[in-house]
């Protein structure tokens, strides 16, 4: 079976720039994936997000029949890395020789806050790729309607975000940039997470959800925003053992997007949510 060609130089500086630089991502709409377990998924379940494959030959020396056969078939441009060029090129510790250059999904912001029932999760000025991620996960884990961050959050298509991801990225709708006042005009009330305090609301005593809701949760050392948990419907805290300040943020979201995904609707307008607002 005939090899890819040899990656050239400006090919392996493209992807370097996709792993590197936010506008780099932004202009081709495309982010680079990582790791032989997710471009399998890729290859096997979304062949048409797939821009172009860069493989090495110690990759090649293990992979499955079943795998090459699928890879194979992509009518994608593909190159081959040497190994001690591949380890350059990324910046994981231990690439396992494969990496797909994909492209960005978009999704129709309007078209998703216009359902009759949304239930998502708001980041406000997350630094930390791992947490992004996580959050990510967690909200196409639970179904949740999408992720929505602030322009001064942590790129969503970083590829330390992406791996934390866990292959997410592309099933779950995640707008960036987002204004938090526009959720008002489609309806939606903000639930702020706070510490606890005495006029806050724990968690456990909110019983109903309104239908249209976005869990917001902040900055990892500073929090929310002022104005966004002042203009929240209700702010409620997750209360904590003695001794204990706080949880990471991507707990605090995983902890209350769980929480009221099981929770049951309000019944009308009239009586939305839980009846406080801290």
């Amino acid at each position: 079976m005939l090899q890819p060609p040899v990656l050239t130089r400006a090919g392996a500086s493209r992807i370097r720039q996709l792993l590197r630089d936010t506008k780099a991502r932004s202009r081709e709409a495309a982010f680079v994936l990582e790791g032989s377990k997710s471009c399998r998924d890729l290859i096997h379940q979304s062949p048409q997000a797939i821009l172009s494959l860069i493989v090495s030959p110690r990759f090649l020396s293990v992979e499955t029949e079943v795998d090459r056969s699928a890879r194979t078939r992509l009518p994608v441009s593909q190159f081959l890395c040497p190994d001690a060029d591949f380890v350059k090129l990324t910046d994981v510790e231990m690439p396992q020789g494969i990496l797909a250059v994909v492209r960005q999904p978009r999704w129709d912001e309007a078209h998703v806050l216009k359902q009759s029932r949304v239930l998502g999760l708001y980041g406000d000025r997350l630094q930390d790729p791992a947490n992004v991620g996580a959050i990510i996960r967690t909200a196409a884990a639970l179904n949740l309607s999408g992720v929505w961050l602030s322009a001064d959050s942590a790129d969503h298509f970083g590829p330390k975000v992406v791996r934390a991801t866990a292959g997410t990225i592309l099933s779950l709708p995640v707008f960036h940039a987002w204004d938090w006042r526009a959720f008002s005009s489609y309806g939606c009330d903000i639930y702020s997470t706070v510490l606890a305090s005495t006029d806050r609301v724990p968690i456990r005593k909110i019983r109903t959800r309104p239908s249209r809701l976005m869990i917001a949760v902040g900055n990892e050392g500073a929090g929310l925003a002022p104005d966004i948990v002042k203009a929240s419907r209700v702010r409620f805290s997750i209360p904590l053992a003695e001794g204990v300040e706080s949880l990471n943020v991507a707990a605090t979201a995983a902890i209350s997007a769980f929480y009221f995904s099981g929770l049951r609707l309000d019944s009308d307008a009239g009586s939305r949510g839980s009846g406080h607002s801290a």
